[in-house]
């Protein structure tokens, strides 16, 4: 008996079939065979039962939320400032076209086409599951700390209502160096100098004159050491509190899976554009603004052929849309078959970068009013990024309002908690994804609580006084390290091991359009090419890390290349893993067929997954006796 099959699960946004799903009508309902059989008990059963977002355009605020975040506020404008202001936006343009969205794009697709998370999505190449399973403990390590960051964040906003603003005068036990904040026309020796020491860029201090922002936020918010040799301490309780906070919005949210974070996604995503838009029409009204914006975007033409300058791009294009770290293939798993994730990925890399500009002129027309405000035609005096930027350079700004200052603060530190905040349920959302696909009993609340459990005690480290050093650690060390090598392994298995000329036949199968030469050669060619090279240039300029100019004892030393080692080694162990469990008569049987994608790979859908193996099986017969160029440009080129 034959009938028209429709499944809810892969409806098109506009509540039609798509046309993949339409092509299968003709098929037998009643027809499984042994294949699709071991793949729903290796699912669990739960073929179609995977949760969708209630509508396509929560998938895409919830991309917005997720990349649009604090390495927007925070780093982009020093970034750029420290790399030719106006003239950085060239390679950085250049880099989001062949890095950027190229990936963006390829994450979505692999995620919505098998509705899989970011460690079984590598179902795809069983040998390379350890890029998946290193990639989620990167972002578990991320998670803890940039909650940490979070706890301070609220810790300013509460303070915020506070009359005067408490980092606006100077309090007696800081000594004679203070200078108040709250002054307006003062020395700019007033201002501390800052250095940049890791990839958020947390910051040092030079002991000059310093501005009770600055003091406030070392003294009181941090009760940072002067060095770790003998511990980090306890921690703050204040910070504690805060912690606490973030980490219970956090689950709330999540705790249904994307039936709760889809409908928040409307808030964190669109929210912080209003916050930055009434501060940058306050930004561009104050005195000297406009100078300080003009030195934001002003070119220096030397720097562009740096490769210091590219790296920079690179670097600020990976981390800034948060590609390589599995979010995106987790989020993108849970779209209805179909969905037009090459708009969505568009309009995501597009609105990133925008905000980056966005966020500059706001941060830069503020700091140009504070070099007004000291009597100094000098920016760079007053800048400081990353942690400073938030919690030194903007709070100083504010305390020299002259009216409502706690107006301006309550939103900015408003805007920096929904930020991370969206960022946040990425990342934990990313972890109980993966932990769910391999146990699927685990109710989607009790594996959130459990982590947010887990990640709260774990982030009580960086709220204590030596917990700047640490977090600049796991920074460098759990993020930086891991996600530049796994990501280059992730680009060279999906464009060359499972095949680009493949991932595009299954984009034309799933979304029923061609795709352009611009994709082919970016997945094929550039961009793994590129990140190869960022990779080897990474290593070789490297140096030993440091905070607040000092070196790291050995013992930190020692844990920071342990946490890389233990992300990095996933790769071998689970390639190993994958050749021992293969079947196979010989070696060589065991090794391709742990390269090759799993007999249930492809579409959830067993209908769907029928005719695509089907279809796949006739379009990627290989040029055979045409030698190795021509499969080479079988891959590329189709």
């Amino acid at each position: 008996m034959k009938t028209s099959q429709r499944n809810p699960g892969f409806v098109g946004d506009d509540g039609n079939s798509t046309t993949s799903t339409l092509a299968m009508s003709s098929l037998p309902a009643e027809t499984t065979t042994e294949d699709e059989q071991e793949a729903d008990k290796s699912t669990g059963g739960r073929q179609g039962e995977r949760a969708t977002w209630g509508k396509g355009v929560e998938f895409l605020m919830s991309c917005i939320a997720m990349s649009v975040g604090l390495g927007n506020v925070w780093r982009f404008p020093f970034t750029a400032l420290d790399n030719g202001g106006g003239a950085f936006l060239i390679p950085y343009l250049i880099v989001l076209f062949l890095i950027g969205k190229p990936i963006y794009y390829l994450e979505m697709v692999i995620g919505q086409f098998s509705s899989r998370g970011s460690v079984k999505v590598f179902d795809l190449c069983p040998a390379m599951k350890g890029v998946g399973i290193g990639q989620v403990i990167s972002i578990s390590l991320v998670t803890t700390y940039y909650v940490g960051i979070m706890g301070i964040t609220l810790n300013y906003f509460y303070d915020s209502f506070r009359n005067p603003l408490p980092w606006s005068e100077c309090q007696a036990e800081w000594g004679a160096l203070c200078v108040a904040s709250s002054q307006g026309n003062i020395s700019s020796s007033a201002i501390s100098s800052f250095g940049a020491n890791s990839s958020l860029n947390m910051i040092g201090t030079h002991r000059q004159r310093v501005a009770s922002a600055e003091l406030y936020f070392l003294k009181e918010v941090l009760r940072e050491k002067d060095q770790i040799a003998d511990g980090i301490g306890l921690p703050n309780w204040d910070l504690v509190i805060g912690l606490f906070v973030s980490w219970l919005c956090v689950f709330l949210i999540i705790r249904r899976g994307v039936k709760s974070s889809g409908k928040a996604s409307y808030f964190l995503a669109l929210f912080p554009y209003v916050i930055m838009g009434v501060l940058l029409i306050r930004a561009v009204t104050l005195p000297g603004s406009l100078d300080g914006i003009y030195y934001f975007i002003k070119p220096n033409w030397g720097k562009i052929l740096d490769p210091k300058v590219w790296y920079a791009a690179v670097t600020q294009c990976f981390y800034s849309l948060s590609v390589c770290f599995g979010n995106i293939i987790m989020y993108a798993s849970y779209n209805k078959f179909g969905h037009n994730v090459h708009r969505d990925a568009t309009i995501v890399t597009a609105l990133d970068t925008a905000t980056s500009l966005l966020a500059g002129f706001t941060i830069f027309g503020i700091l140009g009013h504070l070099a007004h405000e000291i009597g100094t035609d000098d920016i760079g005096k007053v800048v400081k990024g990353g942690a400073g930027l938030a919690f030194i350079s903007y709070p100083d700004a504010i305390a020299k309002f002259k009216q409502l200052p706690q107006i301006f603060s309550v939103l900015f530190f408003l805007m920096l908690f929904v930020l991370g905040i969206g960022s946040n349920i990425a990342m934990t959302s990313c972890t109980v994804t993966a932990i769910r696909d391999r146990f699927p009993n685990f109710k989607q609340w009790q594996c959130s609580l459990l982590i947010a459990v887990v990640s709260f005690f774990i982030g009580l480290m960086y709220i204590t006084p030596g917990g700047q050093y640490m977090l600049t650690l796991v920074d460098f060390f759990g993020a930086s390290m891991i996600a530049l090598v796994l990501g280059i392994a992730e680009l060279y298995t999906i464009g060359w091991i499972y095949g680009t000329d493949r991932l595009c036949k299954d984009i034309e199968f799933m979304l029923g359009r061609k795709v352009g030469l611009y994709w082919r050669l970016c997945w094929g060619i550039f961009t793994p090419l590129i990140m190869t090279i960022i990779l080897i240039y990474f290593y070789a300029t490297y140096e030993p890390l440091i905070y607040n100019n000092q070196a790291y004892p050995a013992w930190a030393y020692g844990i920071g290349w342990s946490i890389t080692a233990f992300g990095v080694i996933q790769l071998p162990l689970w390639m190993l893993v994958a050749i021992i469990r293969e079947p196979g008569n010989t070696l060589g049987e065991k090794i391709c067929g742990a390269f090759r994608p799993k007999k249930n790979w492809g579409p959830s859908d067993p209908l769907l997954r029928e005719q695509y193996n089907k279809q796949i099986e006739h379009e990627l017969m290989p040029k055979r006796g045409q030698g190795f160029w021509a499969s080479i440009k079988q891959n590329i080129m189709g």
